[in-house]
């Protein structure tokens, strides 16, 4: 999946998730979860094109642990939802936020080991450098 696409999914999760405050019924308990729900459903796909612009390695790591970080926080409430009897187990917008959840676990992973990787290779060529140095 391209960054695009990613990025398109994230949205439609978001719209997805929109709509499914939009049919809560109206309580303290879904009104609190609700403005929670809100926040924490559209912020990744902010975050996540934020992420597109960051200006290193680093800074992109970064960004992608806080959509990470916002989509659990999303599961969280959707799980209170479904274990309070508001919405189902089975709902896909509770499938869909799993699935965003372990791609963006894979996806930080491999760009931590990129980062290592590039530490590594630096202090390996700096190393060469300082033997190969007449002293």
């Amino acid at each position: 999946m391209n960054s695009k696409e990613l990025e398109n999914r994230l949205i439609d999760f978001s719209i997805k998730a929109v709509n499914l405050i939009k049919s809560l019924p109206e309580d303290r308990v879904t009104d609190h979860l609700s403005g929670q729900l809100l926040r924490s459903a559209i912020s990744p796909a902010l975050n996540y094109g934020e992420a597109q612009g960051a200006e290193s390695r680093k800074d992109f790591v970064h960004k992608l642990a806080i959509v990470l970080k916002e989509l659990r926080e999303s599961l969280n409430c959707l799980r209170i939802l479904a274990g309070t009897d508001y919405i189902t187990t089975e709902s896909t917008v509770i499938k869909e936020c799993n699935e965003l959840v372990s791609i963006f676990v894979k996806s930080l992973e491999t760009n931590k080991k990129k980062i290592e990787e590039e530490r590594r290779r630096s202090s390996d060529k700096s190393q060469t450098k300082n033997q190969n140095s007449p002293l």
